[in-house]
């Protein structure tokens, strides 16, 4: 099996991403390889389902109640048409942009996805080290099934943000945040949706929580104020009962309260680095985010996990660009699965993208390498399809490149 690569320099313009798509071939012919995971995305989850368990597949295929916020996530997409331009200089692309003054090599960044342990052993740790090997930034999930520390050491120099769901305990939450900067988690992303879980009928029909047996718990089991106060409760240690210490975390993360804007303050306290709000539809609650003196917010309905009938992200997307992205920076989640959809949310404003169910997908199929191949895949798409639509860099990425195109046949796909 190949070995993970380390970070190579990279030529003015950065990483030659769209390269990938001559490799396979060569590997093809030369070798008689095909790719391990499909670079076909309405076949992704299909393939994954062969190789996860039910109960791992149904975990991350699902959605909340009927799944009408993935179909609206992926209708949206459909509704926005390419419109490429001829006779450009786009032969060599530059996909580098700058995001909160720190250069990347493209516009993608690893969407923090918990419990990965249930999907391969690779877990967390694997997919941070290939994120770190192909460039792309990796967003750690609070619900993680390896620790910040751990993951920290895979990611090596790569660059990684922490993604908080946010405890009630603003001891415990402190020293979340204290072992995130000490290990070089430079952006702090705070998920807004997730206070309490959702009707997810995929989980509910297996009765299967995986938090519930400590699996996705380690961000709470390794965590010195969790263990220390946990001990002083119930006279034992973590290790001694696990099925109780799962309850204590979870009573903190998922704690049926959500939390209020003005508490926010405590959070710029504890954080000197940028702060992003995860989960924003609204742009009532985007210019709220702009008056709190954050960073910057994602727009996101958490990949139609959490509410069901909710809009599609990029449906909202352009009114709260025009609102206030002047004024903070603007990412984008849910629905991405193609090249071709982040052109659409760039185009539509967004500074960049967040990448979730494909490359857990990969994961399930193949490991870290399979996560890994997946990523490739969706940035080699990304460089060919800006050459293909007469886009060099990122920044020539604008409204004038799309149209809204509502055909009545028009489908989701590739949930």
């Amino acid at each position: 099996m190949p070995e993970v690569q380390p970070h190579p320099n990279h030529p003015e313009g950065g990483r030659k991403y769209g390269k990938y798509q001559m490799d396979i071939y060569g590997e093809g012919l030369l070798k008689n390889k095909l790719p391990t995971v499909t670079t076909d995305p309405n076949k992704l989850e299909e393939q994954a389902k062969k190789y996860m368990g039910a109960r791992s597949y149904n975990y991350v295929a699902g959605g909340a109640g009927e799944r009408a916020t993935m179909d609206a996530n992926r209708l949206a997409f459909r509704q926005w048409k390419m419109i490429p331009r001829m006779l450009r200089p786009t032969t060599h692309r530059d996909l580098t942009v700058e995001i909160f003054g720190e250069k990347f090599d493209s516009p993608i960044f690893i969407a923090p996805v918990g419990v990965q342990t249930i999907f391969h052993h690779d877990k967390e740790v694997g997919v941070a080290e290939v994120a770190a090997e192909i460039g792309v930034p990796y967003i750690l999930s609070t619900a993680s099934s390896s620790s910040i520390e751990d993951v920290a050491k895979a990611s090596g120099d790569g660059a990684r943000w922490y993604q908080l769901y946010w405890p009630q305990d603003d001891e415990l939450t402190i020293s979340l945040l204290s072992r995130a900067k000490k290990c070089g988690y430079k952006v702090l992303v705070v998920t807004l949706d997730t206070w309490a879980l959702s009707w997810r009928p995929l989980d509910l029909d297996n009765a299967y929580v995986p938090f519930a047996s400590g699996i996705g718990d380690q961000t709470g089991f390794s965590d010195p104020v969790f263990r220390r106060k946990f001990t002083e409760k119930h006279g034992k240690e973590v290790e001694d009962d696990i099925f109780l210490a799962s309850r204590e975390w979870e009573t903190d993360v998922f704690s049926g309260a959500a939390h209020t804007w003005d508490q926010l303050e405590m959070l710029k306290r504890e954080w000197d680095g940028p702060i992003l709000l995860k989960g924003i539809q609204h742009v009532e609650d985007a210019r709220m985010a702009v008056e709190a003196g954050v960073q910057g917010i994602i727009v996101s309905n958490h990949g139609g996990r959490q509410l069901d009938g909710a809009v599609g992200s990029l449906e909202v997307l352009p009114e709260i660009v025009e609102a206030v992205g002047d004024q903070i920076t603007v990412l984008f989640d849910s629905g991405i699965r193609t090249g071709v959809d982040i052109i659409k949310a760039l185009c539509l404003g967004a500074k960049g993208v967040l990448i979730g169910r494909p490359f857990v997908y990969g994961l399930g199929i193949g490991g870290k390498l399979g996560a890994r191949d997946v990523v490739r895949g969706i940035l080699a798409d990304l460089d060919q399809s800006m050459g293909l639509s007469g886009i060099r860099t990122i920044a020539d990425c604008n409204r004038s490149m799309i149209r809204r195109v509502q055909y009545g046949g028009d489908r989701n796909s590739s949930n």
